[in-house]
């Protein structure tokens, strides 16, 4: 049952195929143009007959090595638009356009499925020698207008490509037909098409399944589709499957006392040649610990599998021994490095309390701006440190931005003013530290450090398409060169002394979260220049 389910699949798979292939044609401008002939001069039809003409050639070709399908149109031209073409077959393809006379009787039938494609016995069909063909008949419709028919799209010689099919399966002296629900056989594996024939079993057919029965010495294996309306029916004679199966019952019993006399050989071989060593390799294996001393090894000589198993389980021994030596020799290493890290980790505790008693001594002195500055400056240097991290919150991101603007204020007196914006929301997202620090230094220098009080800087931060978008902008009047940001940017510029902190910002970003985040300029609303940063929303980082 299983094989005539597949070998049905085939068969569908090939008139799928040739479906695919109508509704292909169907769509193609060349035959879409037919459904409006008064649109068009003589001439001009004349051109559109020839080009449906190559197209329909194009199609009929043969499919994986068997005979072709031929293609064929076929339209009502009741005023004569087309009367130039031929009305009757001249070759097994081609472009037909006919009167109320010539019209097949297939014809209205083949409109009232509206564009369903289905399978049609033609009883003789050829230019002259009439042949009975299975063609698949598909109603054209115009794609402007769906209850307008153009013609009928005919593929003829399916009953080959089905017969292909049906032939990758062999029955012994059984048959293969392949039926329409009235069991009129549509393709057999004898190549007979046309006729009828008696198909038992109706009471057990289902929506769409396989069933087998035994019916007059034959035996019935039948595949039905109700959708489709197709049946795929085996035919084998009882006599000759018991036949088969004696045939098959004595080979097995042959093979089986052949089998069991080999089995016998090959475990007395393995007995004497496979155990006596394996036991050896055992006793190895239970004797030696990992890390521990190796146990005494004899080379046996032997270049067989079992020598060179022995050979390798001993070599494996030493390595693992190795690794062992190697892992400590690291563990002692690390531990070293922990500590080292420990002691690092004084030298900038050190510097927060020097300065923290600088700051309060200056304070005490009266000096207030330079306490400010060294508390800016230790505001700096802790974050800028971070204990080590890579990814600090935007928060402390923020922090550290502000203490370098404030410094900047204080050290050159400048006037500019500075707009902080950020969501609430966006504060715990991650970010390499000093990103905005270098952005905000270039805002500084190249776009408001002239203007004094005109000069403004914002640092705005939104949610937009689910990523944080932290942009710093100026105000600045000169023009700034996008192109070579750009270049910057993306790593086109082969100069190391230009952009030095636009790159590293760059490839910090792309390192740590990967594309498309990363940094982009662009122009700002009522001129200067903006720099977009795109970062993912996240939980606060805890490396």
């Amino acid at each position: 049952m299983e094989l005539n389910k597949q070998n049905y699949s085939l068969i569908e798979r090939d008139i799928d195929a040739i479906n695919k292939i109508t509704r292909t044609i169907l769509q193609n401008p060349v035959l879409q143009r037919l459904g409006h002939p008064e649109q068009f001069s003589a001439y001009e039809r004349i051109k559109q007959f020839e080009a449906l003409d190559e197209l329909l050639a194009s199609y009929s070709t043969a499919m994986s090595g068997s005979r072709a399908v031929d293609y064929s149109f076929y339209a009502h031209d009741p005023d004569g638009y087309f009367s130039f073409a031929p009305s009757t077959q001249l070759s097994m393809r081609g472009v037909y356009f006919f009167g109320d006379v010539e019209m097949p009787d297939w014809y209205p039938e083949a409109l009232e499925k509206k564009g369903t494609g289905y399978l049609k016995i033609f009883a003789a069909y050829g230019p002259v020698s009439k042949q009975p063909t299975l063609a698949y008949v598909r109603a054209v419709n115009s794609i402007e207008r769906a209850d307008r028919p153009i013609g009928v799209l005919v593929a003829t010689g399916v009953e080959h490509i089905v017969r292909d099919s049906l032939n990758t399966v062999t029955l012994p002296e059984g048959e293969i037909f392949f039926t329409n629900e009235d069991d009129q056989v549509l393709a057999s594996g004898d190549g007979a098409i046309g006729h009828t024939i008696d198909v038992p079993g109706k009471e057990k057919m289902s929506y769409q399944g396989t069933y087998s029965v035994v019916h007059e010495d034959h035996i019935y294996v039948v595949h039905y589709n109700e959708y489709r309306q197709q049946k795929l029916v085996y035919r084998m004679p009882v006599e000759a499957l018991l036949s088969q199966q004696t045939e098959l019952r004595q080979a097995l019993q042959t093979i089986t006392v052949g089998l069991a006399f080999a089995v016998m050989l090959i475990m007395f071989y393995f007995w004497r040649s496979l155990m006596t060593p394996l036991q050896k390799l055992v006793g190895f294996v239970r004797i030696y610990e990992p890390g521990g001393s190796l146990p005494a090894y004899r080379e046996t000589g032997r270049h067989d599998e079992i020598g060179v198993l022995m050979s390798s389980v001993h070599a494996m021994a030493s390595r693992l021994n190795a690794l062992f030596e190697n892992q400590y020799k690291l563990e002692i290493k690390q531990r070293e490095a922990q500590l080292k890290l420990l002691y690092e980790q004084i030298n900038p505790h050190l510097l927060y309390n020097t300065l923290e008693s600088i700051y309060w001594k200056c304070s005490l002195d009266g000096h207030s701006e330079s306490a400010q500055m060294i508390k800016e400056l230790s505001r700096l240097m802790r974050i800028a440190l971070s204990c080590g991290k890579e990814l600090i919150p935007l928060r402390d991101e923020l922090e550290h931005a502000r203490a370098y603007v404030n410094l900047q204020k204080m050290r050159y007196d400048y006037g500019f003013r500075v707009q902080w914006d950020v969501e609430e929301a966006l504060l715990q997202t991650p970010i390499p530290k000093i990103t905005l620090q270098p952005l905000i230094e270039n805002a500084i220098i190249h776009g408001v450090k002239s203007m004094e009080d005109e000069g403004e800087i914002a640092i705005i931060g939104r949610t937009e398409d689910g990523h944080a978008v932290i942009r710093v902008a100026d105000n600045g009047y000169k023009e700034a060169d996008l192109e070579l940001l750009r270049r910057l940017v993306s790593g086109e510029e082969t100069d190391p002394d230009r952009g030095y902190g636009v790159r590293n910002i760059q490839q910090r970003i792309r390192l740590h979260f990967g594309e498309p985040y990363g940094l982009s300029y662009e122009k700002r609303e009522g001129g200067g220049l903006a720099a977009k940063l795109v970062l993912p929303i996240g939980p606060e980082p805890n490396e």
